[in-house]
């Protein structure tokens, strides 16, 4: 199963042979431990969970504690699932960066950072009104609809909001380097999230064109 639990690090840049500059994501790629794996028989679908991240028992309550117990894994902070045609995994297994291979594409899913309460500006992308003292109209949302025919806004409708929070997968993402020893991943691009934030990677569902 070529899929684990990572760290956000943080953004660097390397150098290939010809000296080119290649911005990447540092990502802990793990070590993850596979706490449960789930099959068509007794769940419906096939998937394993990874658990990523010590914690202390004392954070976790009891339901949560019984799960690590029943599996007799140790305790982890983070817990992610993958779903997966076929499992060649059991319970208790360990898997670190060494599942991935250098110049291989996966698909990374995080958080964004989060922004607040934001205008269509910058939410949406829109644009501005004149910035003359007569317009009357610079940031606002623009024109809500008709009047009495239908008489209300249509769903859908681009309005300030709350902005950011959102799960986000980046796909076919090269992987630039696997350090072995720091257990770290290097990714070209960028991936969402903040620093620290936790990561789904997975191997890459659709061909890099």
């Amino acid at each position: 199963m070529k899929a684990i639990i990572g760290r956000k690090v943080g953004m660097t840049q390397i150098f290939n042979e010809d000296g080119t500059v290649i911005p990447v994501t540092v990502i802990e790629a793990g070590p993850c431990q596979v706490v449960q794996v789930k099959t068509t028989e007794t769940d419906g679908y096939n998937a394993v969970q990874l658990g990523f991240g010590e914690v202390k028992e004392k954070k976790l309550n009891k339901p949560e504690r019984g799960h690590f117990s029943k599996a007799n894994v140790k305790l982890a902070k983070h817990l992610r699932e993958f779903r997966v045609d076929e499992s060649d995994v059991k319970v208790g297994d360990e898997i670190n960066a060494s599942v991935f291979a250098d110049g291989e594409t996966v698909d990374i899913q995080g958080t964004t950072k989060g922004k607040g309460f934001q205008g269509v500006i910058k939410r949406h992308g829109q644009h501005r009104g004149p910035m003359g003292h007569g317009s009357m109209y610079h940031r606002r949302p623009g024109s809500m609809g008709s009047t009495s025919t239908p008489g209300r806004v249509f769903k859908g409708k681009k309005l300030p909001g709350h902005m950011g929070v959102d799960t986000v997968t980046i796909q076919n993402l090269k992987i630039v380097k696997v350090d072995l020893d720091k257990n770290a991943i290097l990714v070209k691009g960028s991936v969402p999230g903040n620093k620290g934030s936790i990561l789904k990677i997975r191997l890459s569902v659709k061909a890099a064109k």
